[in-house]
């Protein structure tokens, strides 16, 4: 039985162990991404695993903002980018060589960048090394590095619906009273959720894959918080594009076309900028002046 079409993440606490998750399924919102490019397979996939990484991550902010997941490799894959807005919108999109095969080396070694920009307050980015073991794996490796906090992830993807599970040691300061931090707590959780298929994860809605992993548990849940594919493109947006090439060279390239057309490459939307556009845009800067 297949997942429902509520694209959605969940978020659950053990009761008594200072140990908490997120639960997240998306359908819709991941067709709509692969709806904009026509991806081969393994790409697609790749490209679920971190539309699912980056809505789990951004359920682990207490405030409103944008998280992304961005990584560049020196294999088939060039670049993969997911972007999680307000703890609801989500966009993603890869680029990959023209050669790509199935089979061969995917993100291959390369780097994972975490952004992070609140509504207020400073962004923050952090950086992983990132080799061909997986994203999760890089993910893990990236809260043990950084943050000291102990955290796994299960991400799968099919082309057709992606999902993925965090379960994440909560630092002692966070932790109520009467919440423990045992090693055999962890160990017990982390081998139940190891027992967990990609099928399981895939179709199993979050009530019945929480009671499949953890029925002698006792879990508490909250609702959960919904998700949606929405772009964040807008025409401004494109014109803070135009504006780092510079006014001299943006006018001519308006002149010579008769306009310059900027493209979204996540959701295929187009913006047009006149020559008047242009001056507007730049107007009041001390270098609009025409030699």
């Amino acid at each position: 039985m297949s997942q429902s079409g509520t694209d959605q993440c969940q978020r659950f606490l053990f009761d008594q162990l200072a140990i908490r998750g997120e639960l997240t399924h998306l359908q819709q919102s991941y067709r709509d991404v692969l709806s904009q490019h026509s991806y081969p397979a393994p790409v697609a996939r790749l490209l679920g695993e971190f539309m699912a990484a980056v809505s789990l991550l951004s359920d682990t902010l207490k405030f409103r903002g944008l998280l992304s997941l961005q990584a560049r490799g020196a294999g088939q894959v060039r670049t993969v980018m997911a972007e999680c807005e307000h703890h609801e919108r989500l966009r993603a999109i890869a680029r990959y060589t023209d050669d790509f095969v199935d089979g061969g080396p995917m993100l291959g070694e390369g780097q994972l960048a975490i952004t992070i920009e609140p509504e207020q307050g400073q962004r923050y980015q952090g950086i992983v090394s990132l080799r061909d073991h997986g994203l999760a794996q890089a993910l893990e490796d990236y809260f043990q590095q950084s943050e000291q906090i102990r955290t796994r992830v299960w991400l799968a993807a099919d082309g057709v619906q992606a999902a993925g599970l965090l379960i994440q040691a909560m630092p002692e300061s966070a932790h109520e009273s009467s919440l423990t931090h045992d090693s055999d707590g962890w160990d017990r959780i982390i081998a139940l959720a190891d027992t967990l298929t990609d099928a399981e994860l895939l179709t199993l809605d979050s009530e019945r894959l929480l009671v499949r992993l953890f029925h002698e548990e006792t879990v508490r849940t909250w609702p959960p918080v919904p998700r949606h594919f929405e772009c964040t493109c807008s025409h401004e947006r494109s014109a803070r594009a135009l504006r780092s090439i510079g006014y001299a060279e943006a006018r001519q390239l308006a002149v010579e076309q008769g306009s310059i057309q900027v493209d979204c490459q996540f959701c295929r939307a187009r913006y047009n900028y006149t020559v008047e556009d242009v001056e507007a845009l730049f107007e009041g800067d001390d270098n609009t002046a025409l030699n």
